[in-house]
Parts: structure tokens; sequence; C-alpha cells
């Protein structure tokens, strides 16, 4: 067997720090698999090249899901990042040079680039190249230079100064433009934490128990079943917007969140009491998704290579959305026609007019059922670690935020003032 030399590209991978440790074994296996595959490279594009490996994987019997997404990464990482760097394309060995003659837009593709392969959210994705985008753009009004370490410690103080962001909002576009320099570019800002905002400890708003009730009976239709499991199995607003139909555990009470925050799963829990409304919702959603095979459509978006692995389950029942948009649309990528799952902002709409009609003067968004999920656990007696698991927080220090809020919630001291 031909013998490969991998060891740069381990080299590459850690000094980078772009896969975790514990898996770039794997990766590696998946490489050394992947180049010793027998295609005809001379005659294949790379992107013909990886859908052969894609499928020759795929009729592997042995291959799981998870291990066929896992191959396509590694492959992906080698082809597209590792090759280019070598070939000095794409890093060249000295990283400022780069960045005084590369321009914005492609440092802005790199950097897209970069949150894509470390598997970044597209919330996260979002923000950071929005903050980058008005930094460029910063520059570009007041004739700086977009590279140099000053520019960004002006924009920083122009935002605290001038806009009078709040230090959440500064630290947001710190830790955009800082990503930018350090990770895509590997370009060091001395002393640039010097300008990072200092944010005190802040509390979540929290409804109370009743507040809870009376917001969520405001709430009608399906907005108002989505925001009551929000609250009762504490999910964040893009986790019950893609929640699937095999995500849903009627028998033992369980939710599975896929690819959270992160791109972790977890399980929380099913509220008992909405499970005779979600099997009627579901009911319809199954009819809306019969009607849309009987039109030839009735398909759904499925995570990387898992459409080609299973073609049929695009179709299938199991995969539909629990929460499906009212229309059909058109896949901006695939250009196939499909029903996506629907719009956060119809989740937005339903709690600000629930609001309303309960009367609540406190600042409640969706999140906020989320905060209100764990401190009503912590008030029944539940464990700290159980309801970090619950809410899928890396460490528990995030969760330890919901005891203070316990602490204001529970039987305060009397006030002197009432005494007399």
């Amino acid at each position: 067997m031909q013998y490969i030399d991998l060891e740069p590209f381990e080299d590459f991978v850690r000094s980078r720090n772009l896969v975790n440790n514990e898996h770039l074994p794997y990766y590696i296996n998946w490489i050394l698999r992947f180049l010793r595959s027998e295609f005809d490279r001379a005659h294949l594009s790379e992107s013909d090249l990886l859908q052969c490996f894609s499928d020759q994987l795929a009729r592997d019997d042995s291959v799981q899901d998870w291990q066929l997404r896992q191959a396509m990464k590694a492959v992906e990482l080698y082809l597209n990042v590792y090759l280019p760097a070598k070939q000095g394309i794409a890093e060249p060995e000295n990283p400022k040079r780069e960045l005084l003659l590369s321009d914005s837009q492609q440092a802005m593709r790199q950097m897209k680039e970069l949150l894509k392969l470390r598997h970044y959210s597209p919330k996260t994705l979002e923000t950071y190249t929005g903050w980058v985008d008005r930094y460029f753009r910063y520059a570009k009004g007041h004739k700086l230079e977009w590279n140099s370490p000053d520019t960004v410690r002006a924009y920083l103080s122009y935002l605290a100064t001038q806009r009078n962001v709040a230090s959440s909002t500064q630290n947001q576009a710190f830790n955009s433009v800082l990503f930018l320099f350090r990770e895509t570019l590997r370009v060091d800002l001395p002393e640039i934490n010097s300008v990072r905002a200092k944010r005190g400890p802040k509390l979540p708003v929290v409804l109370s128990v009743e507040e809870t009730g009376r917001l969520l009976s405001a709430a009608e239709g399906t907005a108002g079943l989505m925001l009551r499991l929000t609250y009762g199995a504490g999910l964040r607003v893009s986790e019950t917007i893609r929640l699937r139909v095999k995500d849903l555990d009627f028998d033992s009470g369980v939710l599975s969140v896929r690819s959270g925050k992160g791109d972790k799963d977890r399980s929380t829990i099913l509220p008992a009491s909405l499970m005779p409304d979600l099997k009627a919702h579901l009911e319809r959603v199954r009819a809306l998704h019969a009607a849309d095979l009987e039109k030839g459509a009735g398909a759904v978006w499925l995570p990387n290579a898992l459409a080609r692995k299973y073609p049929k389950a695009p179709k299938e029942w199991g995969w539909q959305y629990v929460f499906p948009a009212k229309n059909l649309s058109v896949d901006p990528e695939s250009g196939k026609t499909r029903r996506h799952h629907v719009s956060e902002t119809i989740m937005q709409t339903a709690i600000r007019n629930a609001v309303s009609v309960a009367d609540i003067a406190k600042h409640v968004t969706i999140h906020t059922l989320r905060h209100s999920f764990a401190t009503h656990l912590l008030m029944q007696g539940v464990n700290i670690r159980e309801v970090q698991e619950l809410l899928g927080h890396k460490s528990v220090d995030t969760t330890m935020i919901y005891t203070h809020v316990v602490r204001t919630m529970s039987a305060r001291p009397q006030s002197p003032l009432d005494t007399l």
C-alpha cells in the first residue's frame, strides 16, 4: 500500500486549531481513505471527486450518518484549506504581508470560509460579517487603513463615545474584528484588549410563574403553541422553529435538540400538558405534507450529506418540520422548491402581542421564556447540573446566573419601613 505522509497536514491543523485534537486521528483516517480511493482523478474535477467519495461511503452500510458528515468535513478541509495553503495560495509564509496586499473583500471571503469551516452558526456568521463590513465602511469613510490596529482602536472608541452603544454591543464588534485579524489573517493586534468594554454583572429578565401563565394564555394558535413549547422545554427560538417530527418522543416525554448552539445535540423535557395539542397539530401538518407529495413536492432540506446517503429521506414524514412555513419556496442554494420551517418573526410578533394583552411591563423577548424555564426549575428544587444539561450549557457557571435570580424571587427580608 502506498505510503502517504499526512504529518504536515496534522501540524497545519494543530497550529491553527481547526479540529478538536481528539477528532484529528479520525480526520486523518478519512483523508487517507479518500486519497487511496481508486478514482479517475485526471478527468474529474474537485467537486466530482468529493461527490464520488461521498457516494462510495453512502453505499457502505458500516458508515453511519455522523461518520459520513465527518469524512466530508475532513476531505474538504484537506482540499480547500490545507492544499491551497501548502501551495502558497491562501496563506503565504508572511501573513502580515498578505494582510497589507489583500483587499477588504478578499479578507471578508476568507473570514466567511473560516467561520463555516469551524461550524459557527448562521446567526454568528451574519453578526460577525455585519460588524466587519461596518468596520470597513468606517475605515473607508474616515480615509484610514483598515489593516491598522490604530484604526481598530479608533472604531471601537467611536462606537462607545459617539454612538453610545451598550458594552455588550461594543464587545460584539470587538470579537468580530478580532476574529478577522487573529483567526482569519493570522495577525496579532498588540494591546487591543485595552479597548474592550467592561460589562458589569447583569441578571436576565425572568417572568414570575403567574406572569408566565398570563403571557402564554394570551397567545393563541400555532404561534401560541410554539411559545408554550419554547417555555416548557427551555428552547432557543432557532431550536423551536427547526424541530423535526422525529425529534418529538411522545412515549418517553423527551424532546431532542439537534445541532443546537455550538453544533451540539441534547435532550430536554417534552411537556406532558402539550402532547394533545402537539399531536393534533402534527395531524394537520401531515395532511399538508400529503398534499405537497401529491403536487410532486414534499421534500425538506437535510443537513450535510444525508440527502445523498438517504435520497428518499427528504420526503419522509419523520424529517418534516414540526412548524412548516405556510407556503412553498425556492431554496436559493439548490434551486429546489421546498417547504421550509416558519420564520422566527412569527414567534416575535406573537410574543409582542401577548405581552401587550397580558399587560406585562417587563422587557420580554422569546429568550425570556428560556430564562424563566431555568429559573422556575431551580425554584422547584431541580439540581443545577440537571438544569445545565436541559439548557445545553457548556459550563455550569453559565447556569449559575439563574441562582441569583432565584434569590431575588424567593422570600425576601422584610423592609424596616414595613414594620413601623
